[in-house]
């Protein structure tokens, strides 16, 4: 059977993680070890990892820094790119309050929420 590879993603974005990826729409930075920050829009979220626009071409390994409103930056690490998208992984898992704050921002209708 052959998958397009956002439908592959989607159907293993929630296999073999340690908590469930919430799809968003959330504006930040992403820059990557070396480079400089760029705007990006991060599509999914866990504790564990995102993923996100990234024109560039970004590799497996590399280090990369998300910054999201209101948050200090979060070092991450590649896991894949792949048309104009990259996974990545968090270098710490990110706080279960810190995640559901972000969740209850930005879920629903996509709209920021500043509380």
């Amino acid at each position: 059977m052959i998958h397009h590879t956002h439908d592959r993603y989607s159907f293993v974005a929630q296999e073999d993680r340690c908590a469930p990826r919430t799809k968003l729409t959330i504006p930040g930075q992403l820059r990557a070890s070396g480079g400089r920050a760029f705007q990006t829009v991060v599509h999914d979220l866990s504790i564990s990892g995102f993923s996100a626009a990234a024109l560039n071409r970004m590799h497996e390994g590399q280090l990369c820094w998300l910054t999201l409103p209101g948050l200090e930056s979060l070092q991450a690490q590649v896991v894949w790119w792949e048309s104009c998208m990259v996974g990545c992984a968090f270098s710490e898992l990110l706080s279960p309050i810190v995640h559901e704050s972000i969740v209850a921002r930005y879920s629903g209708d996509g709209a920021y929420r500043s509380y």
